[in-house]
Order: C-alpha cells, then sequence, then structure tokens
C-alpha cells in the first residue's frame, strides 16, 4: 500500500521523580538523554514529529537540538502533573490533519533506534491494524511489550479519554482485537528510570553518584 502521513509524538513531560532532576537533560554519549530520542524519531520514516514537555520544559527546550528543515514541533503541557495521558491527548491533538496514524515514543528511552521506528511503521502500514507496538521475546519466553505504539486515527478518540498516570494499558487490555504485535529478537530499549538504568545505558558514572 502507499505510505500514508504518520505523526510522531514523544512524551517527555515527566518530573523524573525517582531520580530527582529533569532526565531529559542528562548527557549522554555527548548529547542529552532525550536529544537520542528525537535524532532516531527524525531520522526515521516518520512525517512529522510532536515533542511534549511539561516539568522544566524552557530548560529541556533550550537544550535540545533541532536539525534544520526537520519538521519538529514543540508543545507544552501546562497539567502534566496530571499524568502521562494529558501528555498522549495533547500530542493526539497537535498532530496534523493530514495524519492517519500517530507514532507514540517515550523520551525517557534514548536506545530507540530510527530503523526500530521504520520496522514498525512498515508493519503497521502493511497490516492495517488500528494499534501495532514491537514486543520483545526473551530467553525465558516472556514478552515483553514496547514503544513506538503506533495508533490508528479512528481509535485517536477513545485514546484520549484515558485519564491519569496509567497510559494506554488499559486501554489495550480492553481491545486485545485492535492490537498487532511485532516480535523482535533484539535487546528492548528499556526506560531510564533509575540511576542504575543511566548507567546500564551508558551514562556517566560520577552523576549517579547520590
Amino acid at each position: 500500500m502507499d505510505r500514508s502521513y504518520i505523526s510522531g509524538i514523544v512524551l517527555a513531560a515527566g518530573t523524573s521523580t525517582r531520580m530527582g532532576q529533569a532526565k531529559q537533560l542528562l548527557p549522554l554519549e555527548g548529547r542529552p538523554l532525550l536529544q537520542h530520542v528525537l535524532d532516531a524519531a527524525l531520522a526515521s520514516c516518520l512525517d512529522e514529529v510532536i515533542l511534549v514537555l511539561g516539568h522544566q520544559a524552557q530548560e529541556v527546550r533550550a537544550a535540545i537540538r533541532i536539525p534544520a528543515g526537520r519538521r519538529l514541533r514543540v508543545v507544552k503541557n501546562d497539567h502534566y502533573e496530571l499524568g502521562q495521558s494529558t501528555s498522549l491527548r495533547l500530542g493526539l491533538q497537535a498532530a496534523s490533519a493530514k495524519a492517519i496514524a500517530a507514532a507514540v515514543l517515550l523520551g525517557d528511552q534514548p536506545l530507540v533506534t530510527t530503523q526500530l521506528i521504520d520496522k514498525v511503521a512498515a508493519a503497521f502500514q502493511d497490516a492495517g491494524a488500528s494499534v501495532v507496538r514491537p514486543v520483545y521475546v526473551v530467553s525465558n519466553g516472556r514478552r515483553l511489550p514496547g514503544h513506538p505504539v503506533f495508533l490508528a486515527r479512528q481509535v485517536w478518540p477513545e485514546v484520549e479519554e484515558l485519564r491519569g498516570d496509567k497510559g494506554m494499558r488499559g486501554f489495550l487490555a480492553a481491545h486485545p482485537d485492535w492490537l498487532l504485535e511485532v516480535p523482535l529478537k533484539e535487546e528492548a530499549p528499556g526506560d531510564i528510570d533509575t540511576w542504575v538504568d543511566y548507567l546500564r545505558a551508558g551514562g556517566e558514572a560520577s552523576l549517579a553518584v547520590r
């Protein structure tokens, strides 16, 4: 099928409570942690990228670099303390009217690659499913769901009804027939939620001393 317009939404409005400082700004291989996610998204097949900021939005916006000519827009979530659902809703509302789907990425997953985004995008385009996400098959047979999660426009109204900080887990559990999972055998690009996660991703040990 022909390619259609797909928006990317990067959720990066959180308070980083467990780390005690804005993890979006932590240095990782010479770039802010959030920059890794943005660079991967901007180099992918996504037609636009919407970055949702909230906590310390001004400082985070000043730290990131937006390559010339790339379609990235920044929106601020003034209600980020009410949970991730508020950022997701804002991102969907900011998406282009041309978008037939949105790919949701997390701003604290710096190991997400352009190749991963494109692979899941291709699966979405080919399958015509309402929701598509990668799932990582680990050695003991467990299946770990991951991001990006591609949401067809027809499910956006229901996603926008989500409240609090539960994300899409309940939504997907209620509609298993809408979901297509793309099985992958590589290591999952996990969240950076703690200093241990940051070190495991290659972060600077000196910053993790608390």
